[in-house]
């Protein structure tokens, strides 16, 4: 699965884009580095039954913003992304 696939999963599951998730998290002090990600995770978990695989996928946004790896960007197979850059603002205003 793709990175912005996670983040569309999560959006579907929790009803609530990944950038209103990051300002959920700023709210309660869950940003930036230096917060651990058992903390976001356990929050994630208990607030919106994330399992630990969505959850990880928006730690990284939490902690390092919306670029990514280029590892897969471009590439074929199941982890490829579009761009190194995630849409944070919801699939339904997602460019094509």
């Amino acid at each position: 699965m793709s990175f912005q696939a996670y983040l569309d999963n999560i959006e579907t599951k929790t009803g609530k884009t990944p950038r209103e998730l990051l300002a959920l998290a700023t709210e309660r002090g869950l940003d930036g580095p230096a917060v651990k990600a058992g903390a976001i995770v356990d929050w994630l978990k208990a607030d919106f039954d994330l399992g630990r695989g969505h959850a990880m996928a928006l730690v990284h946004v939490i902690k390092h913003g919306p670029k990514i790896p280029g590892k897969h960007v471009g590439t074929t197979g199941a982890h490829r992304d579009d761009s190194d850059t995630l849409w944070l603002d919801g699939k339904a205003t997602r460019p094509a």
